[in-house]
């Protein structure tokens, strides 16, 4: 039992069970996909030569825009995760350090978005889209500032769990003690300790970029999950192929980012 809150820890038999459920409920979609793209059509039985075109590269001159909704995909999560790093950190450090009356505010503003659905969002961003055309074009990397907002309540949540660990009070005064200037102690001393935080954001932010369909199809910009619905109207076994890669390299991400989070926990302690 745990003497903090009075409630007694699950068994290792409800731990188990209660893993192997959600486990389960994971993996039977995912194995659904996998038996959908091995199928051979009417003439019955499984192969593998979807997989083997995909891997190879074997596609075709029509599935050459899918090359660019990729690279658009991953410069969009580039973008977002430092539009995310630069403007939410500094502010929950600032709001953490200087003006703690201000945290209510900062998270309502920050959960808000999940509430809102993304219809309503492009709704109201499409005339900030507007001037934003005007001003930077129209790139697709400007959806970067869109994403940027729907991304928050997960990219805060990481980020607050870390700073609540931590006595930033007493990092930040023994810091400037010595004489380290603002930028020295946020980046030397503040930053390494939020790391876990900051991966944790980042990899979120990847994955809900990397998913995303909604806002890029309506404001007519092109990115792998919208490419990948053109690609299923021709060939629905290659569109499920490609998700299925896109899954494998998320989860790759977060084993990467996992492992170089405790590693360099390790080589501190």
């Amino acid at each position: 039992m745990s003497a903090g809150a009075g409630i007694p820890a699950p068994s290792a038999l409800a731990r188990r069970s209660i893993l192997t459920i959600v486990g389960v409920l994971f993996a039977i979609p995912i194995v659904a996909m996998v038996e959908f793209t091995l199928r051979r059509g009417l003439e019955g039985g499984y192969d593998l030569s979807r997989w083997i075109t995909v891997l190879t590269g074997d596609l075709g001159p029509a599935y050459r825009p899918l090359g660019q909704a990729i690279g658009n995909s991953l410069a969009l999560a580039a973008v977002t995760v430092l539009v995310v790093l630069v403007l939410l950190v500094p502010t929950m450090v600032l709001v953490q350090l200087r003006l703690p009356q201000l945290r209510r505010a900062l998270e309502f503003v920050c959960l808000l978005p999940i509430s809102i659905p993304a219809i309503v969002l492009v709704v109201g961003l499409a005339p900030v889209y507007s001037v934003v055309a005007r001003l930077f074009g129209s790139g697709v990397w400007t959806l970067a500032f869109a994403y940027g907002i729907i991304v928050l309540p997960f990219a805060y949540r990481a980020v607050q769990s870390n700073l609540d660990a931590l006595d930033v009070a007493t990092l930040t005064e023994a810091a400037r003690s010595l004489g380290a200037s603002w930028p020295v102690t946020i980046v030397r001393v503040l930053l390494p300790n939020l790391r876990r935080g900051l991966l944790a954001a980042a990899f979120i932010s990847i994955a809900v970029v990397l998913g995303e369909f909604t806002i890029a199809s309506l404001l007519n910009r092109q990115n792998l999950q919208t490419a990948l619905v053109v690609v299923s109207k021709d060939d629905p076994y290659i569109a499920v192929v490609l998700a299925l890669l896109a899954l494998l390299l998320a989860f790759v991400l977060l084993l990467v980012i996992g492992r170089v989070g405790r590693g360099r926990t390790r080589k501190e302690s």
